[in-house]
């Protein structure tokens, strides 16, 4: 997941909403188009190209955290169910998310604030994502993000907080394949192109074991992100789910130029639907 941009404070306004993303890379910028201006009918005439703003295009790149795991991944995925409070808690709600063929989450705001400059980007919406986990390292999620009109400058000076919650780390992930838990798991990159319908791959990273492979074929696999701590008093709190059905191997990518341990990719199509349960504290939350 390399990104070329620079860090800055990144809100994202939806029409219920508005939420500060951890500090974020990002390379969201003008998109151009070009005017071409033909030759006349007689003679040779003149032909040249005009660039013209047509709207917005790029990418952000942000951390999970407690804080702003549902949103971003409610703008991720595309589509989201009614809170479902949990019983036995005191304020606990689960949402349900579902990835589905069409970039249709509503259009959101996005604000983007750098030293002495803030811009504004109206009308975006997702056309693609990238979810990485990896052991050792914050959970990242990458939204490709398109838009139809040209950015402006943003005219407010108030002070833009910046998102300070507990991050999600891949160390405190564990995944359950075909019904059975697999600790050989190292990491997984989820990749979803929404434009012209979804297309959506998996790539899994495990310690080469040929005791303990993953199978080619994979009806199910589930994908739990906790935050382990003891202060949580509520089931599932600080807590996500994805559960991806159906997986088809495409190639292993493996490279063994190793004498010792080698960590290599499987890379599956997902033929299936994906799903996502986030669990939140607090009111309830409609993105």
């Amino acid at each position: 997941m390399l990104v070329n941009g620079s860090d800055c404070t990144i809100i994202i306004k939806t029409s219920s909403m508005e939420f500060d993303v951890p500090y974020s890379d990002e390379t969201i910028r003008d998109a151009i188009s070009i005017l071409e201006e033909n030759a006349s009918i007689e003679g040779d005439g003149s032909c040249k190209g005009i660039q013209k703003k047509s709207g917005v295009k790029g990418c952000v790149v942000s951390m999970l955290t407690l804080g702003t795991a549902p949103l971003l991944l409610y703008l991720a995925m595309g589509a989201v169910g009614n809170p479902i409070f949990i019983s036995e808690t005191k304020n606990l709600f689960k949402y349900d998310l579902s990835l589905v063929p069409l970039e249709d989450t509503d259009n959101f705001e996005l604000i983007q604030d750098r030293v002495n400059k803030r811009i504004h980007f109206i009308g975006c919406r997702v056309i693609g994502f990238e979810l990485r986990i990896f052991r050792d390292e914050a959970i990242k999620l990458k939204l490709n993000i398109t838009g139809e009109y040209p950015a402006r400058e943003y005219p407010y000076t108030n002070d833009l907080g910046r998102e300070a919650g507990e991050r999600f780390n891949g160390n405190g992930v564990n995944y359950i394949i075909n019904g059975k838990e697999n600790n050989n798991v190292y990491g997984v990159t989820l990749v979803s192109k929404k434009k012209g319908g979804t297309k959506t791959e998996i790539w899994i990273k495990r310690v080469l074991d040929k005791k303990k492979d993953i199978p080619f074929d994979i009806e199910e696999m589930i994908i739990t992100a906790q935050l382990l701590r003891e202060k949580y008093e509520y089931r599932f709190y600080g807590s996500f789910r994805i559960t991806v059905k159906n997986l088809v191997l495409i190639s292993d990518e493996t490279e063994i130029k190793a004498s010792g341990a080698v960590i290599g990719p499987l890379r599956f199509y997902v033929s299936g639907g994906v799903s996502t349960e986030v669990f939140t504290s607090g009111e309830e939350i409609r993105p």
